[in-house]
Order: C-alpha cells, then sequence, then structure tokens
C-alpha cells in the first residue's frame, strides 16, 4: 500500500455537506470519498494509472 500523506482542505459548508452525503450514500468516509474523486478524475485526465487492484467504471469511456 502507498504511503499516504496528511493534507489539510479547506471547504465550504455546502460542498462539505453535499460530500458527507455522497460519501454516506457509497458508505466511505468524506476522506475515502475525497481520495476516490480525485483518483477517478486523475484517471480520466491522464494523470494516474489505474493500479491492478482498482475497479474499471463501467461509464468510464476511457477504460
Amino acid at each position: 500500500m502507498a504511503e499516504k500523506k496528511p493534507f489539510a482542505l479547506r471547504l465550504g459548508a455546502d460542498v462539505m455537506e453535499a460530500l458527507q452525503r455522497w460519501a454516506d450514500d457509497e458508505l466511505r468516509s468524506v476522506n475515502g470519498q475525497v481520495e476516490y474523486v480525485l483518483r477517478d478524475a486523475l484517471r480520466r485526465a491522464g494523470r494516474l494509472k489505474a493500479r491492478p487492484a482498482d475497479p474499471v467504471q463501467e461509464d468510464d469511456p476511457s477504460a
């Protein structure tokens, strides 16, 4: 597993509330949801290669 580095992030209350609801819907922590969203965006932009253990998104045309 890759080393995790702490990172402070300031979000507006509305964004934080929406992120919390989304994380709850997908049974993730807010931290896990942020990492999931960032990894997905990085893969889609071609900035991060998918790890072998990462599931491929069915709605991802680049996969």
